[in-house]
């Protein structure tokens, strides 16, 4: 079985463990600039706000101290989610959700992407997609950052194009904008999307 349909099969598993072993190459340590940069840009601070496969949450933290309290937290890694928690102890438990993205009931008004859908098996990628715009309210954003090349086949990160992004994503949000960003870390600079669909 290769990586790729191992994650397919058990997610739960495999994300664990590589938490549990600190084999998390992708996490920089610090909120990302394009991610910094759609939270430095908001005024509201009472929005309800989803990071999925949010991972040690970089976001989540920063998000909060700039005093966004409706942030929610959601990975398949109870690891990952410990990890926060010690990191960020005063940040509400009810707020970290430990489930199956695809299996979560809620409704939010921002949703944030960051390595989350380069992570997934491209199988799930139209799931991911509806699923977006399910828990969106009339309104809301999918906001964050998608890989600008193909990367691997076998194993995540899975990544892309703007052609593909847009063929995938406009059947639910037909005016998604993309940009290559300007604020991303070296390894990644050139390689990455900034982008925005709005229900």
């Amino acid at each position: 079985m290769n990586i790729a349909d191992e994650i397919l099969n058990n997610p739960e598993a495999f994300w664990s463990n590589r938490y549990k072993t600190n084999e998390t190459g992708w996490d920089i340590g610090s909120v990302s600039g394009p991610i910094k940069s759609i939270f430095d840009e908001l005024s509201d601070k009472i929005i309800r706000i989803l990071i999925p496969g949010a991972g040690n949450a970089w976001e989540a933290e920063y998000a909060w101290r700039l005093g966004f309290k409706n942030v929610y937290v959601l990975d398949i890694s109870e690891n990952a989610l410990r990890n926060f928690h010690e990191r960020i102890p005063e940040f509400p438990k009810e707020q970290l959700i430990h489930a199956d993205f695809f299996k979560h009931e809620g409704s939010y008004d921002l949703i944030l992407e960051q390595t989350f859908f380069c992570a997934l098996h491209p199988s799930l990628r139209s799931a991911y997609v509806e699923m977006m715009y399910r828990i969106l309210v009339p309104g809301g954003s999918l906001r964050g950052v998608l890989f600008a090349s193909a990367m691997n086949s076998d194993r995540p990160p899975f990544g892309g194009s703007e052609t593909i992004y847009r063929n995938l994503f406009s059947p639910f949000f037909p005016k998604v904008k993309f940009e290559l960003c300007k604020s991303s870390i070296e390894a990644r600079s050139g390689n990455e999307l900034l982008f925005s669909a709005e229900k």
